[in-house]
């Protein structure tokens, strides 16, 4: 299954570790099978089996390890709200402030008051933070008036897997023969939830088929989204039958890296009008396989896809419907997307984050 944030995150950081440093010893502290997940790693890779951090046991777990291994340093994946008494210093690395946004959460008013003093404990004791992008960088000091000297921007990067090449006749014939998938269409990966804004590309598409159905144009294209399972958003099957599309939506849930960059490949457009995103590695996963991309031109987007894709207001469905069909019948702007596409995802790699991560791990350790 593809997993989407935190997990890719984890596994192409420690990879890029094994690749890059055989000199100092590392502890992955986690659940067996998440890190058989990474595959083999050099000898100076350890798994140490604990209960998942997010709990109470794994807690405990975490601080009893660590001092009984005498680490020098705790590297800490994600944000996380419970404040780390740990017996050496800690990088942590912050992906979004979604938690923190007023849209986002549900909670108590207390429990929200809670949530944010221990979460801004956590970031003011740790001893450099990760962010993945400038946005989250200023996210991070205007919410909870961190020093940004201490906060230090080093960027994701896609998964190798993609990079691989183009897909083969094979793989074409492999998507219309496994999912049925043999006509043009517009492509979203990624998680659905509210701040993804899947509903707008679905009302946008409909719109997209109206006008294009005037001028006899794509007659059988389809939208595919790929990603959870929709059983668990009925909301988004109701806009379905709303616009009028049931015939012309496809939910595939999640599918495997290596089918999803055949989707990437064979797909027209690659939509992603997200309404935050603390970085947003879809859209570069898409430029990686030359297919034009539509996205937001909020939050962390424009500085992850430069001038690479067309930026479009994600609130305003009919901005997006009029640039997708743009994107759609603009022949020299889909060479020029496809190009700038190849070279923009050139800028973002994981060699090149972890050596920065490594330089940071040698000076909060000897300091």
């Amino acid at each position: 299954m593809t997993e989407f944030g935190v997990g890719t995150y984890t596994r192409n950081i420690i990879r890029a570790l094994g690749r890059l440093d055989r000199e100092n010893e590392y502890f992955l502290l986690g659940p067996q099978h998440k890190v058989e997940e990474i595959g083999t790693l050099p000898q100076n890779f350890q798994c140490i089996p604990i209960a998942p951090p997010d709990t109470a046991r794994g807690y405990f777990d975490t601080h009893a390890v660590v001092k009984r291994l005498g680490c020098d340093l705790v590297h800490v994946p994600h944000l996380f709200w419970l404040p780390r008494r740990l017996p050496c210093p800690y990088v942590v690395t912050v992906h979004d402030m979604l938690e923190h946004m007023y849209r986002a959460y549900n909670g108590s008013g207390t429990r929200k008051w809670l949530h944010f003093q221990l979460t801004r404990r956590v970031l003011k004791h740790a001893a450099r933070i990760f962010a993945v992008s400038n946005f989250t960088k200023s996210e991070v000091q205007k919410l909870f008036a961190i020093d940004p000297g201490k906060i230090e921007v080093i960027y994701n990067a896609i998964d190798p897997r993609f990079l691989t090449g183009h897909s083969s006749e094979a793989d074409r014939q492999f998507l219309a023969e496994r999912y049925q998938v043999n006509y043009p269409f517009v492509l979203y990966a990624g998680r659905i939830s509210p701040h993804k804004n899947v509903v707008r590309i679905i009302e946008a598409f409909a719109a997209l088929k109206a006008e294009l159905a005037k001028h006899d144009l794509y007659p059988d294209l389809k939208l595919i989204i790929i990603g959870d399972e929709l059983s668990k958003h009925p909301d988004l099957r109701r806009t379905v039958v709303r616009g009028g599309v049931q015939n012309d939506v496809r939910f595939m849930g999640f599918v495997p890296i290596e089918v999803l960059r055949i989707f990437y490949d064979v797909a027209k457009v690659f939509v992603f009008p997200s309404l935050y995103e603390g970085f947003g590695l879809p859209p570069l996963e898409a430029m990686a396989h030359g297919t034009p991309v539509l996205t937001s031109n909020t939050s962390s987007i424009p500085e992850v896809v430069g001038n690479a894709a067309v930026l479009v207001n994600p609130e305003n469905l009919f901005e997006m419907m009029r640039a997708l069909q743009r994107v759609l019948l603009d022949q020299p702007l889909r060479e020029k997307l496809r190009q700038a596409g190849y070279e923009q995802v050139k800028k973002f790699s994981w060699d090149l984050s972890v050596a920065k991560v490594l330089a940071s791990y040698r000076e909060v350790a000897q300091s």
